[in-house]
């Protein structure tokens, strides 16, 4: 079943707001529900424009919630590894959390070791998001989010204005759709932080789960987990996926970059097809649970995908299902600008400049097999 044939003529369902409660600044949070005639329902959270929940069918038609999440507003608050939220205005590190740029140095919030993670203190993942549109249309159901990050906010140059848009197709596929815009020059790196377990979120850990990455290469990591610089070839490593394989076939092995990143925490470069426009999402990962038979492919228009085993889970904090989130409970691939690009020359560029609008998609499409 191809990905543009999959569930066409399918009913496309009304989206539904509700209220989900009050956010740090005193604002009023709301839950999205999009969902498809299929059985797959997502729910997307304003605060962090995060995905809250995502519930699609297993081989023998039981539904099953597929991503890490919580029941209550105040878990997100609370101190968390960012479970579904938006990442920005960097998504994963910069080096010595400063980048140059135009030949002028920024100097960013240090917020991991000598680094900047993730946008900072307080990145994209803690504020609530303004919603923009709630609707339907021909491609689906879909809710779009806008927030708005000043100019110096964390260190970063630039006023910039982001949204995405989430949407559930009739295909069951969760479509995130970025646009964001400058009024001087900066870089950007938004990706999405979702931590997948195919077997049902609360069912324990990954490791069964068979994972394609459509990558001949990886940018190994230092011990502050940032990028060399370099480029290698997967091969002959425990770090090619590039034939279906468990992720916990090798995780265990003692490869100097698995215990650096205390399992896989590693930047793919995926494979683009010859003659491929930038536009046109490409075929980045494929993962499969052998217990439920549930698939999840990931196209993007990004240059990488960031694997991360959910090395940071610790059991401090209880999902959807009750149960505690521990090591590898879940799986990210985030779709990204490759890790501190902005003091990496020999990366694809991050930066974005007032009238040329980044434009991004990535698509995570589910069925059975």
């Amino acid at each position: 079943m191809t990905r543009e044939s999959q569930g066409q003529g399918s009913a496309i369902q009304p989206p539904a707001r509700e209220s989900f409660g009050t956010g740090r600044d005193g604002e009023t949070v709301y839950r999205y529900h999009l969902s498809n005639a299929a059985g797959m329902a997502v729910a997307i959270m304003g605060y962090g424009a995060s995905i809250n929940q995502v519930v699609v069918p297993d081989g023998e038609g039981v539904p099953r919630s597929v991503v890490l999440g919580f029941p209550k507003l105040a878990d997100y608050l609370a101190p968390h590894p960012r479970l579904g939220a938006i990442m920005g205005r960097y998504g994963n590190r910069i080096g010595g959390a400063r980048f140059e740029l135009d030949g002028r140095e920024y100097h960013l919030t240090v917020n991991e070791g000598k680094n900047t993670i993730h946008g900072g203190n307080r990145g994209f993942d803690r504020w609530t998001w303004r919603e923009v549109e709630l609707g339907h249309g021909p491609e689906g159901s879909r809710v779009v989010l806008e927030h708005r990050s000043p100019k110096g906010e964390e260190g970063f140059p630039g006023t910039v204005t982001v949204r995405v848009m989430y949407t559930v197709t009739p295909a069951s596929e969760l479509c995130i759709d970025y646009f964001a815009t400058t009024d001087e020059p900066t870089v950007l790196n938004l990706t999405n932080h979702a931590y997948f377990n195919l077997s049902g979120e609360g069912s324990g850990n990954i490791f069964d789960h068979e994972l394609v990455i459509f990558a001949d290469s990886f940018t190994p990591v230092g011990h502050d987990l940032l990028p060399t610089g370099e480029i290698h070839d997967v091969t002959g490593t425990p770090f090619d996926f590039r034939i279906a394989t468990p992720i916990g076939a090798r995780i265990r092995q003692g490869h100097e970059q698995l215990v650096r990143g205390k399992g896989y925490d590693h930047n793919y470069v995926l494979n683009k097809p010859s003659g491929a426009a930038a536009e046109q999402p490409v075929h980045a990962a494929r993962l499969r649970s052998p217990k439920t038979g549930i698939v999840m492919d990931t196209y993007t228009t990004e240059p990488g995908v960031q694997l991360h085993t959910g090395n940071v889970l610790t059991g401090a904090h209880v999902g959807h299902s009750g149960s505690t989130y521990r090591q590898s409970d879940g799986v990210c691939l985030e779709t990204q600008k490759f890790p501190d690009t902005p003091n990496r020359p020999n990366f694809p560029s991050c930066v974005l400049r007032p009238g040329a609008p980044l434009e991004s998609r990535t698509i995570y499409q589910f069925r059975t097999s």
